[in-house]
């Protein structure tokens, strides 16, 4: 059996807010640490029923690359949806949410 890791390292201020974020993975090609400004962790508890989360992101953080972030994070938890499920219609609707997000957020749709 194949194991792989993900290392999260945060750099928190005296007030406990990131200063910086990396992470590296066992798995990748490139085994440097990677620097990035924001991160969501979610994980299912079986034994509970319920979602563990972790949101962080950086103070220096730009509020229109955390508007870019969170719609392709909004795109991407459909896509994942879609291959766990098959639900096409929902995610069609998702999609339709996405486009009037990146609307009203002012983000351009690449």
């Amino acid at each position: 059996m194949k194991k792989a890791e993900i290392k999260l390292t945060i750099d928190l201020d005296d007030a406990n807010v990131p200063q910086s974020i990396t992470w590296e993975s066992t798995d990748a090609e490139n085994k440097e640490a990677l620097p990035v400004k924001s991160m969501m962790l979610a994980l299912w508890d079986h034994n509970y029923k319920n979602t563990l989360r972790i949101d962080l992101w950086t103070k220096d953080m730009p509020v229109d690359e955390m508007k870019r972030f969170f719609y392709e994070t909004l795109q991407t938890m459909g896509d994942s949806f879609l291959r766990a499920t098959g639900e096409k219609n929902i995610v069609e609707d998702l999609r339709d949410y996405c486009a009037h997000f990146a609307d009203k957020m002012e983000i351009s749709q690449k």
